[in-house]
């Protein structure tokens, strides 16, 4: 049964209407939207007990501490914020006036689009709130992306967004998923994108932020999530801006451990052909969230997230980082990791999986279109692949780039990429690292 949308208007009334609901709002970039809707409702003075907007980095920093990295659209300014006025409003908010108030600290520090629109519009949002009076407090945040190409829409879905977390946390904080469902209500589909997700505190004691990350996929909020070897959710850009990006890709029903052997190797020749510097290296494995190879954009329905988050957890335990992500052909993980703006990609690859790309028969009409536009998504950037020997059980061969089947279509396209390096073997293996497919 469909549940009701409840609209915007109505969530801040039933808010502020609610006498024991009482806090404050803190926002840095596109306005005071989120207080501004309560506000305008009316009977805001029984929820707001301030609003502040700190614009200015000198008072923003005299308030919050300065940013070492000197980024104010970030997780640890938002953590930041909530400390501060989440502190402030315990310690002021004192006596029998406020004992029975469940007090809460919004805060959200976001940049919208430019007016050269040269930036990527995204921000941080978060509360820090109790469920019961004198309680110890709750915690959600979440990072965003902003998709609408106009301003004003943009600073409307943050209004939109801020007041459906207040409400999410106050009403549903007990059905997660209906939690972060509801983050998205009233908006238009494409206008956000919600790829990070946390959340702790005794109300959420039982929850795996691996698995809310993971129905961030599923519900088509996002299409991949970082993880870093503690299994906690790492924000894409921040972790990988400027780095060298070397990736095993799985898929999380695989029943045994990926061939690491190979795959060190194939890191070995990304960092020496790219002349990386260890410490700029990012290994990452990702794993899929299906196990068949489809040209479908969508994620399959019957997927057991229980299982992926099972084995997401078991390759964050071999100290990598590992990414989850619906991504059926590597050209949709390069476009992806292309806005992370990455220095180089490295991705070791199957040479079966290669097989299957340049085989004309594997597609329909018009395959020299997809195979140029798998291609140019694919390589437009600094991406290599390593290609991973197997052995062909019945003829006893191994395969490689240089006896792969490749359709008489494809090959001079393969024959330019294997020239210039975009594709290449791994080199120096034993005969008993090569495995059948």
């Amino acid at each position: 049964m469909q549940q009701e949308i409840i609209d915007i208007k109505r969530k801040a009334l039933k808010i502020n209407l609610n006498p024991k609901i009482y806090g404050t709002f803190a926002e840095i970039g596109a306005g005071q939207e989120v207080s501004r809707a309560f506000f305008n409702v009316g009977a805001a003075s029984g929820t707001v007990a301030k609003t502040i907007s700190a614009y200015d980095m000198t008072f923003s920093d005299e308030i919050y501490g300065a940013e070492e990295s000197g980024r104010y659209v970030s997780q640890n300014r938002l953590l930041k914020m909530l400390d501060h006025e989440y502190s402030l409003l315990i310690e002021r908010l004192k006596g029998d006036k406020h004992e029975d108030k469940t007090f809460f600290a919004f805060a959200n520090t976001v940049t919208t689009l430019n007016y050269t629109r040269t930036n990527d519009p995204h921000g941080w949002v978060g509360l820090r709130f109790q469920s019961e009076p004198g309680g110890l407090p709750n915690e959600i945040y979440f990072h965003v992306r902003l998709l609408d190409t106009d301003v004003q829409m943009q600073q409307r879905v943050l209004g939109m967004i801020g007041v459906n977390l207040v409400y999410a946390a106050f009403y549903y904080a007990n059905d997660p998923k209906k939690m972060i469902e509801s983050l998205v209500d009233n908006l238009n589909v494409g206008s956000v994108e919600i790829d990070l997700i946390s959340v702790q505190g005794p109300d959420f004691k039982d929850i795996n932020n691996l698995l809310l990350n993971l129905y961030l996929i599923i519900k088509d909020f996002s299409t991949a999530a970082i993880f870093d070897s503690d299994s906690h959710p790492r924000q894409a850009k921040d972790l990988l801006y400027k780095k060298d990006v070397m990736i095993l890709r799985t898929k999380y029903g695989q029943k045994s451990n990926p061939n690491f052997n190979l795959f060190n190797k194939a890191a070995d020749q990304f960092q020496l052909v790219n002349k990386v510097e260890d410490s700029n290296l990012i290994v990452m494995i990702e794993v899929l969230i299906t196990n068949v190879l489809t040209a479908a954009q969508e994620t399959p329905d019957d997927i057991d997230l229980e299982v992926v988050a099972k084995r997401a957890e078991e390759m964050c335990k071999t100290g990598n980082f590992v990414i989850v992500s619906n991504f059926t052909r590597k050209n949709r993980l390069a476009k992806y990791l292309d806005r992370c703006r990455p220095k180089s990609v490295g991705m070791s690859t199957n040479i079966n999986n290669l097989k299957f790309v340049f085989n004309s028969a594997n597609f329909g009409d018009n395959y020299t279109g997809h195979l140029l536009s798998y291609v140019n998504d694919m390589f437009s950037r600094n991406v290599r692949l390593f290609a991973y020997p197997f052995l062909d059980k019945k003829s006893n061969t191994v395969i490689n780039t240089k006896n792969m089947p490749v359709s008489p279509e494809a090959k001079p396209l393969f024959d330019f990429l294997i020239l210039n390096g975009y594709i290449t073997d791994i080199e120096h293996y034993n005969e008993g690292e090569v495995k059948t497919v």
